[in-house]
């Protein structure tokens, strides 16, 4: 069996359904779904069972799916970049997952340990965006987010679990699933609405000598990228390490504002906004992951698709959901 944690979230839903298309229902989800809309993420997903996050040690401890559990998929966390209480975030993020990833590796039949990690840890990437594991203990991230996510790195490192687990480094993940992220959903989920109802949107200026306004550039990844790149290291237990997930080919938010236009079947309108002050010194003006590792473990380059990807994303999801929601008004 399976156990994916976060299963509810944007990228655990797409992994279970993803799974799901292989024939594979013997999956346990883990989650606390709260008040908001993310059980709709997994209303249609054939699994075994559900587990809330906080009976989840108890679960696998007793219950005889939970020793039945061949491979972890851990990526239930807190993942806003704006979490002030860094309490919270090691609670979440750290000691939660050292908990499980020590209950993995236990066992008397290892457990296959796969975590989220996160692009934030790489900060403003002045060290560049290698996974290589020599380059972690020297990253400096920006927010506390950031930092939670590198603290666990850190510590599979001085525990010797490098061979062991691999991490997962998600870049500018995009598609469906996201609508419950609220401020940290994508900027296409985010700025669709008023694309659709005005014919134009709004980006951040851009506060950095020599970057012109919507110039910030970031390696988006599409859903479907992402979760193909984590069940690829699902399938080998041979791959271990940091891997980052991403394209290795950075957009800047104007190319995302004219993928978002074609989808709309509209010329692009752009209005800049300053940046909010308490947000300027933690920005990434450029992500570009360094895709070295994962290619060399035997994953094959990808093709250019990302202007396809955000108009497939707003044609095909996006305005079919729009129009659902209007019908369902009157």
């Amino acid at each position: 069996m399976i156990l994916i944690t976060g299963a509810a979230g944007f990228i655990g839903s797409a992994v279970a359904c993803a799974l799901n298309r292989r024939g594979r229902r013997d999956l346990i989800l883990c989650d606390a779904l709260g008040d908001d809309d993310r059980w709709k993420n997994i209303a249609g997903l054939g699994y075994r069972c559900f587990v809330h996050r906080d009976d989840l040690f108890s679960f696998l401890s007793t219950a005889p799916e939970g020793r039945a559990v061949s491979a972890v998929i851990h990526l239930g966390a807190c993942s806003d970049t704006t979490e002030a209480d860094m309490d919270y975030l090691l609670d979440n993020n750290v000691n939660y997952s050292i908990s499980l990833c020590r209950w993995a590796l236990e066992r008397k039949r290892r457990t296959r340990f796969l975590y989220a990690s996160s692009a934030a840890v790489y900060g403003d990437g002045r060290l560049g965006f290698s996974d290589a594991e020599e380059l972690t203990p020297r990253l400096m991230p920006l927010n506390k987010y950031g930092f939670s996510k590198w603290m666990f790195d850190l510590w599979v490192i001085e525990n010797g679990l490098t061979g062991s687990v691999a991490g997962m480094r998600y870049f500018n993940v995009f598609g469906p699933n996201e609508y419950h992220k609220g401020a940290m959903a994508s900027v296409v989920f985010r700025s669709f609405p008023q694309a659709r109802r005005e014919g134009r949107l709004r980006l951040f200026e851009s506060h950095r000598q020599g970057i012109a306004h919507g110039e910030q550039a970031r390696d988006f990844v599409y859903i479907d990228e992402a979760v193909a790149m984590t069940l690829f290291l699902l399938d080998r237990p041979e791959a271990t390490g940091f891997f980052n997930i991403g394209t290795g080919m950075p957009h800047t938010f104007n190319e995302l504002a004219r993928g978002l236009f074609d989808g709309l079947g509209r010329e692009p309108v752009i209005d800049y906004f300053p940046m909010p002050e308490a947000l300027r010194d933690r920005y990434q003006y450029f992500t570009k992951a360094d895709m070295t590792r994962l290619h060399a473990a035997g994953y094959p380059q990808q093709a250019d698709r990302f202007r396809e990807h955000v108009a497939h994303y707003v044609r095909d999801y996006l305005v079919p959901g729009c129009l659902r929601l209007q019908e369902v008004a009157t």
